[in-house]
Parts: structure tokens; sequence; C-alpha cells
């Protein structure tokens, strides 16, 4: 899979995850990893561009002794997945066309 491409998708992976309910790193790799291959040192730099565009904030939560980042989705990440959801029917009629054009199955 491409790059940019998988990049993107995990993103929204990480919105999607989220919008159940606010999460720690551990957890959220464990929640898409069925899905998307991912891993927390993955994981992390896509938290950070996620709170940087302001699609998530973040709070700690004691836990056992330590204090445990949580993530939450905001109303702008909840935007990110309709948007992305808004285009993916161009992104399915692109892909019917390239197996469809030349008989690949």
């Amino acid at each position: 899979m491409d790059t940019q491409l998988k990049k993107g998708l995990l993103e929204i992976c990480v919105l999607a995850a989220l919008k159940k309910e606010d999460s720690y790193g551990y957890k959220i790799v464990k929640d898409i990893s069925p899905y998307i291959e991912i891993s927390e040192s993955t994981l992390y730099p896509i938290l950070r561009r996620l709170e940087n565009s302001k699609c998530l904030s973040i709070y700690s939560v004691e836990h056992r002794g330590r204090l445990r980042k949580y993530y939450r989705i905001t109303d702008i990440g909840i935007a990110r997945i309709q948007d992305f959801l808004a285009g993916w029917q161009s992104m399915l009629n692109i892909y019917e066309f390239i197996k469809g054009g030349d008989g690949f199955e």
C-alpha cells in the first residue's frame, strides 16, 4: 500500500477509535490492529499531528500511581471523519475503474 495513503488511513482509524470513547496509546493500537497494521512507535507521531491540527485534545488520569495520557476526539476530528467518508465514494469509483478496466479480480 502507498505510504501516504496508509498514513492518511491510519489517522482516520485513530480518530474512529476515539469516536467511541476516550482512550490511551496502547489501547488505541490494540483497537486498530485487527484492521490495519500499526505500532506504538507509529501511533505517537500520528497522535501529535492530530493534536496539533486540533482533531484531538489530551488529558491525564492517574493509573496505578502514574499519569496516563488520554486522547479525546474534538468536533474538528469528527468533521475530519465525515469529510473522509464523504470523499470515499470517489475512491471506490477509482478502485472499480482500476479493477474493472483491465479485468483484474
